[in-house]
């Protein structure tokens, strides 16, 4: 890491040569500090999270949009300049950067509400230079404002980790008062698990992680078992956070009639043959999670700051973003990994 960057530079982390986490494909990097365009913010970051869809595009899960991306897109951080044309923000206040970055604004789905399945879309950390550094470019209409009362590293995972979090749990059709299955709990899950039970849910969590299984009962969950394993219950609802396809069936066949699943990640492995009348019928469905609409952001937001939402975090120095992604890798994180400048 390049310990002392300038006035004029930043330091941070991009993807050089997307490969596996030992073949170490974050290369250390000094940039010139970028300018606002007219509807930017240019952020000092506070605190970037370490999200799964990093760990994705560092392996080349996800190919890259663009040659030797800064990732990171759960950025909180102070804004120290902005465009000509922003409004809504001044330097000294608190914003946040997320993964949605830019639509069109009048393409059918954009007009419909549905701006996350805009085909012109634009992310940040994979079509722009994100948050592992110590300071982004964020187009201002894209940016949520935040509180300065609170800790940054426990704001950042909620700038998506939170928000897809919230986007897969309604999505996932979970009735009032209804059985949710969780399979996989790590920063997402742990944060959708708190809002699904303070809406008065039963939740139990399916994951290999004993550590996790213990934060699931921690938090209230009413069950926390193996991710093979099944729930003691029919599930109304059931979301599929871990990135593995063998568990589709699996979280299927525990769904009662009716159940929906519904598959939060942004890749996934092979899904293995389904069988119609096991996984199926009795009008079980089957649905994804892509992305995310602005009002997801403001309506989770409202949600986590009304229900006193626990944040669970493993904080790293901004040095250590490579044994950050490669602790996520291995499943070594508790809650949400977060990198911290300075």
């Amino acid at each position: 890491m390049a310990p002392d960057s300038g006035p004029d530079t930043l330091s941070g982390w991009a993807v050089r040569h997307p490969g596996p986490v030992a073949s170490g494909p974050l290369a250390s990097v000094r940039r010139p500090a970028p300018e606002p365009g007219p509807d930017d913010l240019l952020l000092r970051v506070e605190a970037c999270g370490v999200c799964r869809t990093d760990l994705h595009l560092a392996e080349g899960d996800l190919p890259p949009h663009r040659p030797s991306t800064v990732p990171g897109h759960e950025i909180v951080g102070r804004v120290t300049a902005t465009g000509e044309a922003v409004t809504r923000f001044r330097p000294g206040d608190r914003a946040g950067g997320a993964w949605l970055r830019g639509t069109c604004g009048i393409c059918r789905y954009c007009r419909a509400g549905h701006e996350n399945l805009c085909p012109a879309s634009l992310y940040t950390g994979w079509d722009a230079d994100g948050g592992f550094a110590e300071a982004a470019l964020v187009p201002a209409d894209f940016a949520y404002p935040l509180p300065d009362t609170q800790d940054a590293t426990l704001l950042a995972p909620l700038l998506c980790a939170g928000i897809i979090g919230y986007r897969a749990l309604r999505r996932s059709a979970l009735p009032a008062g209804g059985r949710l299955g969780i399979y996989g709990f790590g920063a997402s899950a742990h944060l959708a698990a708190q809002v699904a039970l303070a809406e008065g849910a039963t939740v139990h969590v399916l994951t290999r992680s004993a550590q996790a299984r213990e934060l699931a009962l921690e938090l209230g969950a009413s069950s926390a078992g193996g991710a093979y394993d099944r729930p003691p219950e029919p599930l109304d609802s059931a979301i599929l956070f871990a990135p593995v396809g063998d568990l589709v069936p699996v979280a299927l066949q525990a769904l009662d009639r009716s159940g929906t699943l519904a598959v939060a990640g942004i890749h996934l492995t092979d899904i293995p043959p389904l069988t119609y009348q096991r996984h199926l019928f009795y009008e079980r469905n089957l649905c994804s999670v892509t992305s995310n609409t602005r009002e997801d952001g403001r309506e989770f937001l409202a949600t986590a700051a009304r229900i006193g939402i626990q944040v669970t975090v493993s904080p790293y120095p901004l040095s250590r973003a490579p044994e950050a992604l490669a602790d996520l890798a291995a499943d070594r994180v508790h809650g949400a990994a977060v990198l911290t400048p300075g």
